[in-house]
């Protein structure tokens, strides 16, 4: 018997792996049999589990048996996703030092992590394929490729089988049927996560849609396959920092396009546990859109209705900590104007059969950044995360709530802080921020004061324009417009923006971060870009426009040019008259920009310099054609499409022409 990728014991390979006379296979099955013996009789005293595993789908029921035989759990519990269950994970949480209640809001509390579980680690988050070229690019040579790590499948057999093993020994299995997107939707998919995280299970349960009616809807049907562990069995071998269990030097997460699986191990973080998220919504996502024919981004879905009445919906793509949440939740300064918010980070869209672009959110919930989220920056989120809530290394008050950086005027100023590493009576002259700086609030959506009326609409919304943008202090534009689809893509591919808080990379170093979704692509980004070319070719399609934002340009003494926040309701009222067929813009050398005095600022209290705002410096813009050839050149190489190349060249006769 040889296995591939370990769990999966009908799993006919289509790689070449050990034969069966190997002593490596020999191993593997004399392990395996070992671990049957010791699951097969642990399930057998578990008289509520094996009940609940009978009325499981087959499909669901062969995963969770064949990933138990591996796994050694003590007991298993399939989710319903009730309020008593997730009462009863809270208080096992409790109980186990994990997690505490922050008295000052209505069932609200907070978790402190390991300092070395904090964030997305992308050099240990792997794709594997037989082919490498269909996962990444192949950069050019002596160039560290920078869009995605590829794991061969032997490789990654290798380290999962290292892993594995007795890796929920002492702990429960849980088992979450899980939704992405309502229920029943033809925009949705259905996954299953295997974790031995109860924080996982609350936290699933805020941002899918979890329980029996999933399963009801899966039937026989197939299913995205996403197992979770935190790589601590019991007993333990260390001690833990914060009662958090992880296994940080061992942490790997893993996607298996053939399969449609996703491992995940060693860490607890959300980005790297919640497997709903970036790993099945993004990661996975891309593949089964570029199979299907349609998309899945990491972008904001807001609906924006103007004084007359009439309402847009539009999608953003900005890399994370960059005012995806801020922008989706914005209270318009612009009398008359209304947002609401139909998701914050990830958009699944698709064609209709009149050739509208349809968008559902998939997620059920935000996991948002907190530091600098506040009543002056967004005051909708304040208002979202004051119940059930659940907060991740942020600080605490000794008035039992919550502080991180941003809430300084806000906070009584009678309370003492303590940190999110412990500090006790922290102060700004403590040497360390008080809260870390991608320090997470997990909150349902439906509690958002704005949530759209459409948000869960089984159709979607339709998309009238599509924003791209990120942290750019110098010489980008507030806000431009691409001439067509094809150049709007090569705007998609050519975007830059510091680096955030929310992956492992340090300081602010300007990166490329092609469709905010870098870390994300699930398959080759040159292929991808081929994807996203294709859409034009679609019959009768009514294509939106594209944009480019950057609330973030400094002046040359470091100040913002532009005030950022409820002002940008500003930003969305020109995009919105130039859908409506309004004459406010004038072509440049990088797209059509806002009139002179065609961008409403009236009632805007600060002194706005629209000439340096508006600038495109032929310098700047010279040197960001040069560092975008590079990039193209090195990390996208033979698979970037003509098209795009072509852009290039057009954008730098223009600029040329300055």
């Amino acid at each position: 018997m040889s296995v591939c990728y370990l769990l999966s014991d009908s799993f006919q390979p289509k790689y070449s792996v050990p034969n069966e006379e190997s002593s490596f296979s020999k191993s593997l099955v004399s392990k395996c049999k070992a671990v049957n013996l010791a699951v097969t009789s642990s399930v057998h005293n578990l008289q509520p589990a094996r009940t609940d595993l009978n009325r499981l789908p087959t499909k669901v029921r062969q995963y969770v048996e064949s990933s138990a035989r591996v796994c050694q759990p003590d007991s298993i519990h399939v989710c319903d996703g009730s309020e008593s269950e997730n009462v009863q994970l809270i208080n096992l949480m409790k109980q186990q030092g994990i997690i505490e209640q922050l008295p000052k809001y209505d069932n609200c509390w907070l978790v402190r992590t390991d300092p070395n579980d904090v964030a997305r680690v992308e050099s240990r988050t792997v794709i594997s394929t037989k082919d490498r070229r269909e996962t990444i690019p192949i950069p050019k040579e002596g160039v560290k490729g920078q869009l995605g790590n590829w794991l061969s499948p032997e490789d990654l057999q290798n380290a999962l089988n290292e892993r594995i093993p007795g890796c929920m020994k002492g702990r429960t299995m849980y088992v979450i049927p899980y939704s992405m997107g309502p229920v029943g939707s033809p925009l949705s998919k259905i996954g299953i996560e295997l974790t031995d995280s109860p924080y996982v299970v609350a936290s699933m349960r805020i941002m899918t849609r979890m329980g029996r009616d999933v399963l009801e809807t899966l039937g026989q049907e197939d299913f995205v396959k996403c197992f979770h562990s935190v790589g601590a069995p019991l007993p333990l071998t260390k001690p833990l920092v914060n009662n958090w269990p992880c296994n940080p030097q061992q942490t790997i997460i893993s996607h298996i396009p053939d399969r449609n699986e996703v491992f995940s191990y060693g860490s607890g973080y959300g980005g790297n546990s919640l497997l709903g998220k970036k790993c099945f919504a993004l990661r996975i996502g891309s593949i089964l859109a570029k199979r299907e024919g349609w998309l899945a981004e990491h972008m904001l879905i807001l609906g924006i209705t103007n004084r007359n009445g009439v309402k847009k919906y539009i999608a953003a793509a900005f890399p994370s900590a960059c005012g995806k949440t801020n922008l989706a939740m914005m209270k318009p300064t612009l009398p008359g104007y209304k947002v609401e918010c139909v998701g914050d980070d990830i958009a699944w869209m698709k064609f209709d059969s009149e050739g509208r672009l349809r968008a559902i959110n998939p997620e059920n919930g935000f996991f948002g950044v907190a530091p600098g989220t506040s009543n002056k920056t967004n005051p909708i989120a304040m208002q979202t995360i004051a119940k059930n809530t659940i907060f991740t290394n942020v600080a605490k008050t000794s008035d039992g709530g919550v502080f991180w950086e941003g809430l300084e005027k806000e906070t009584d100023s009678n309370a003492k802080i303590t940190s999110w590493l412990g500090q006790e009576d922290w102060t700004k002259e403590s040497g360390k921020p008080a809260a870390h700086p991608n320090s997470r609030f997990c909150t349902p959506a439906k509690q958002c004061p704005i949530i759209d009326s459409a948000w869960e609409d089984p159709q979607g919304v339709p998309i009238d324009a599509i924003l791209f943008g990120g942290r750019r202090p110098k010489g980008v534009p507030l806000v431009y417009e691409a001439f067509d689809w094809k150049h709007g893509v090569f705007v998609g591919a050519s975007m830059r923006s510091e680096a955030t808080a929310a992956a492992e990379f340090k300081g602010k170093v300007i990166m490329h971060d092609p469709f905010a979704m870098r870390p994300f692509f699930g398959y080759n980004f040159g292929h991808y870009l081929s994807h996203w070319l294709s859409m034009e070719k679609k019959p009768n399609v009514k294509l939106p426009r594209i944009y480019h934002v950057n609330w973030f340009r400094r002046d040359d003494k470091g100040d913002f040019l532009w005030p950022g926040f409820g002002e940008n309701s500003r930003v969305l009222d020109w995009i919105l008259r130039r859908i409506e067929g309004e004459d406010v813009a004038q072509e440049s050398a990088i797209g059509f920009l806002p009139k002179p005095d065609a961008f409403n600022l009236k009632g805007l209290e600060d002194n706005i310099n629209m000439r340096e705002l508006f600038s495109v410096p032929k310098d700047f813009w010279l040197q960001e054609v040069a560092d975008i050839r590079k990039y193209f050149e090195e990390q996208v190489n033979d698979d970037l499409p003509f098209e795009v190349a072509s852009e290039l060249e057009k954008l730098e006769d223009r600029v040329n022409r300055l």
